[in-house]
């Protein structure tokens, strides 16, 4: 199972890929692909960014001043070696391809991969929802005269999320098979579609103090609680 960590490394090579970032328009950014329910605390990212510097993966221009701001700003760029690691990694098609975070994050460059590594991808995933379906399935079937009827109400949400996203898979792969390239935004499940409606996930403050929290120096990296996805509302009551 892939760490946090790597998945955000990830989401950050492929964000700058398409070009230099200041730390907190990664952050925006990276808010957007996670989805309201995990964001992402400058805690979190600063380490990771300072890993990946270390590692030559990324690089850092000249700190410079805005006119809205008297702190230094502080650009990131992806490196030659950051380039390669980021083709490498969206060229894997293993189990840790289709997990939860890391499918979300695989998904959302897409573009940069070929229709053979996306058609892997997309049918590992759908067959990995289809045994949690069919797990979760037989598992409401035996506690439904257990459980009250929240409970109840909860378990049969969880399945059907899961059913629908299925079905979006399965759209999906008739669409890469056929040659064709459907809008993925308008193809998405609605939840999806509203976590990249271009709605920041940020707190009213937040959306007062990012363009000042771009510093050398991260601030309090306390450790954050990471929520599910608002892609998928999560597994079923029951499911392990």
């Amino acid at each position: 199972m892939a760490r946090r960590g790597e998945t955000i490394e990830l989401a950050v090579l492929g964000l700058l890929h398409e070009g230099p970032m200041h730390g907190y328009e990664l952050r925006k950014r990276l808010n957007l692909m996670l989805g309201w329910g995990r964001v992402l605390s400058y805690g979190s990212l600063y380490p990771t960014l300072k890993k990946m510097l270390r590692a030559g993966l990324i690089d850092e221009s000249a700190p410079t001043r805005t006119p809205v701001s008297r702190r230094p700003r502080i650009t990131y760029e992806v490196t030659e070696a950051g380039t390669h690691e980021f083709e490498r990694l969206m060229s894997e098609v293993g189990p840790t391809a289709w997990e939860d975070d890391n499918f979300d994050i695989r998904f959302a460059f897409f573009s940069s991969t070929d229709m053979e590594i996306r058609l892997r991808v997309l049918e590992g995933r759908r067959t990995r929802l289809q045994e949690r379906l069919e797990r979760v399935q037989g598992q409401l079937s035996m506690t439904q005269k257990e459980v009250d009827r929240y409970a109840a109400e909860l378990q049969r949400h969880g399945v059907e999320s899961v059913e629908r996203e299925v079905r979006w898979l399965s759209d999906l792969i008739n669409a890469e098979r056929d040659g064709n390239h459907p809008d993925r935004d308008a193809a998405r499940p609605q939840s999806a579609q509203a976590q990249q409606s271009g709605q920041s996930p940020q707190s009213p403050r937040d959306a007062h103090t990012d363009e000042n929290d771009d510093q050398h120096v991260p601030p309090d990296t306390s450790a954050e609680v990471p929520a599910t996805t608002a892609r998928r509302p999560g597994p079923a009551a029951g499911e392990s």
